[in-house]
């Protein structure tokens, strides 16, 4: 809109919001964070022992040795990246986000890190030790009785404390770079050169924002890959049912008792045409194969790793049955030493009523006689 004054004089109209004190506050946040990844060492390669005779290697990408101890490391750095970058974050503003638990830890240590206020915004189930480590790196937590009252209780924390709303749940497949720059998927390729079979036949991850299964898909497709793409989804999530029926508005009652995974409703950061297969896991299947993973090589696991491990073997065993040889990869999102109190806990198992018998003794015949029982 023109003014009467610039009608008259043919003034050009200019607003200059340059703000320097801010500038330099935000070139020294953003060299923290960077300096952040220069100083992390990638994560390893883990190999999940098979038999010889099947000529399959299955590795675990062990994402819990990142300095917040999860894979949500990596997006935390990218949000912060695309908040700082778009304008968003501002200092002595509180950043918020919606979360179950390790996104939270991680967001976390770049808000002290930068040095603005971080609160997360969970469910009250949340475990007890994530809520430590959150503290620990000092945010404060919020909690809700209803994990589908996060988003909203989230935003309306924003507007009432005048900070920003991360929102990782439609961010996350944004903030990443798919097409590289040490993204989780170009460091797979780069670790498996040297392998006996380097271009996996699979990738299996689990969702909880979507964002590591799109940066993954793209990457793979961006260089031409021949590797699928498989997204192993909880009990109580919506994620599968959203893409088996192609509707995204589907929705679910309850939370996901898989911390960092499953959702009630379909994220906008999954993208559904980018991946190839889904499977349902039940939750008492991924405690069985997180608990198989502790006998296999001696590390504890939280229970999203025991979904992507589950559809793994599963994906192993099809391999073996068709005479196929190659290489399967899933992810170890963060480590089981956050969990003691549920998935390595026989009495939390009982009060959910979970039976991982049946699914332990799959597992065993599995790795015994190389067939996936019926």
């Amino acid at each position: 809109m023109t003014t009467p004054q610039q009608t008259l004089t043919g003034a050009t109209l200019d607003v200059d919001r340059s703000d320097t004190a801010y500038r330099t506050w935000l070139k020294e946040a953003v060299r923290k964070v960077q300096a952040d990844a220069n100083r992390s060492a990638d994560t390893h390669l883990l190999r999940f022992p098979l038999p010889e005779r099947w000529g399959i290697d299955l590795y675990l990408k062990d994402e819990s040795t990142h300095p917040t101890g999860s894979l949500k490391h990596r997006l935390a750095r990218s949000l912060f990246l695309y908040g700082l970058c778009n304008g968003w974050i501002r200092p002595g503003r509180p950043v918020i986000e919606a979360s179950s638990g390790s996104t939270a830890v991680s967001e976390a240590y770049f808000a002290k890190l930068i040095g603005v206020p971080f609160i997360a915004v969970m469910p009250r189930t949340t475990s007890a030790e994530k809520i430590r480590l959150i503290e620990f790196h000092g945010g404060r937590c919020h909690f809700v009785d209803d994990s589908r009252k996060m988003y909203e209780e989230s935003a309306r924390l924003a507007v009432e404390t005048g900070g920003h709303y991360m929102d990782q749940f439609t961010y996350a497949e944004r903030a990443t770079d798919w097409r590289g720059n040490n993204n989780i998927a170009e460091s797979i390729f780069r670790q498996l050169e040297l392998e006996r079979f380097p271009e996996p036949t699979w990738i299996v991850a689990t969702a909880g924002t979507g964002g590591t299964s799109a940066t993954i898909a793209r990457y793979v497709h961006y260089m031409q890959y021949d590797t699928r793409v498989c997204v192993a989804d909880p009990e109580n999530s919506c994620f599968f049912e959203g893409w088996t029926t192609g509707d995204p508005d589907v929705t679910c009652d309850r939370g996901s008792r898989i911390e960092g995974i499953g959702r009630p409703r379909v994220e906008p950061s999954f993208v559904p045409g980018a991946v190839d297969r889904m499977m349902k896991v039940p939750d008492a299947a991924s405690v069985a194969a997180v608990r198989a993973l502790e006998r296999a090589i001696g590390r504890k696991a939280g229970g999203s790793t025991g979904t992507g491990l589950w559809s793994a073997l599963k994906i192993a065993a099809e391999m073996v049955a068709e005479g196929r040889q190659g290489s399967v990869v899933t992810l170890l999102c963060d480590p089981g030493d956050r969990y003691l109190d549920k998935y390595y806990s026989d009495t939390w198992l009982t009060e959910q009523g979970l039976d991982i018998a049946p699914y332990t003794a799959a597992i065993d015949t599995l790795l015994t006689t190389g067939v996936w029982p019926d």
